[in-house]
């Protein structure tokens, strides 16, 4: 168990399954007080069973304004405080750019990147009232290296590299830190139907576990492992190692054979 003070509050999107559910989970195990926001709440019913003075669920679509305020509100009416946001739900949509409509698009930002918005809304004045407080943006190496077929979720994860680095800056004067936080890739229930080499895929309770003992963390970036920094590096380094990886994914397309599109609230 990792020493942690006992007070810490710690609002976690995308909660219910995935690396967020283990996120949860860990901390929760280690001491913190935290609140899973998700469209489904199935799986954070146990666990709140299990920890039920550290955890609490909110149903909540981070779509949605009155949804994302009403949950943080609950969290401050019961617990006085916010200490740490995880921005971890998001929507994983597979499409080629030439087959998606700007709704598609919208529906992927409205997620990914202004779910985040609202949340971070939601907290901060809190925060900077307090003069203390951690935001983790959760993205991915998909926003730095691309990937064909998912255009929508690369570029929203981009904006959200390009957000946080913004709102660090803005936020360097204050005791409230900004920071990404970037998972290997894991088996979760989004990754799996895209049917990566599963030699590349991690297991995502390892991966939860990990990014949740580094919520402390004030780095601008929080990686996973060594495995995922080195591994970004090199995709960025050598851009021909990625099109060597998610070259099966331009010929399926070619041949009209594409994964099935995932529906939201999903694991990033």
């Amino acid at each position: 168990m990792v020493s942690t003070d006992a007070d810490r509050v710690v609002v976690l999107t995308g909660a219910n399954e995935g690396i967020g559910h283990h996120m949860a989970a860990t901390l929760a195990g280690d001491g913190y007080r935290v609140a899973g926001l998700d469209v489904n709440v199935e799986n954070l019913r146990p666990l709140r069973d299990q920890y039920p003075d550290r955890v609490r669920y909110h149903e909540c679509d981070v779509r949605s304004d009155d949804d994302v305020e009403a949950a943080v509100d609950a969290v401050l009416d019961e617990w006085e405080r916010v200490d740490i946001l995880v921005n971890n739900a998001a929507v994983l949509q597979f499409g080629f750019f030439e087959n998606q409509t700007v709704a598609d698009m919208q529906e992927v930002f409205d997620v990914n990147c202004f779910g985040y918005v609202r949340t971070i809304h939601a907290v901060l004045p809190h925060m900077l009232e307090r003069d203390e407080g951690k935001i983790h943006n959760v993205s991915s190496g998909v926003g730095l290296v691309g990937n064909p077929g998912l255009t929508a979720y690369g570029a929203s994860k981009g904006a959200i590299e390009a957000l946080t680095k913004s709102l660090r800056l803005e936020l360097r004067n204050t005791g409230v830190s900004c920071s990404v936080m970037h998972p290997r890739l894991a088996n979760t229930r989004s990754a799996a139907t895209l049917d990566y080499d599963e030699s590349m895929m991690s297991d995502p309770a390892d991966v939860g576990r990990k990014l949740a003992r580094k919520v402390e963390s004030t780095k601008p970036v929080v990686m996973t492992d060594w495995v995922t920094r080195i591994g970004l590096a090199l995709a960025r380094r050598f851009p021909v190692l990625v099109r060597r990886e998610t070259e099966r994914f331009v010929r399926e397309h070619e041949s009209g054979r594409e994964p099935e599109t995932m529906a939201p609230e999903q694991d990033t």
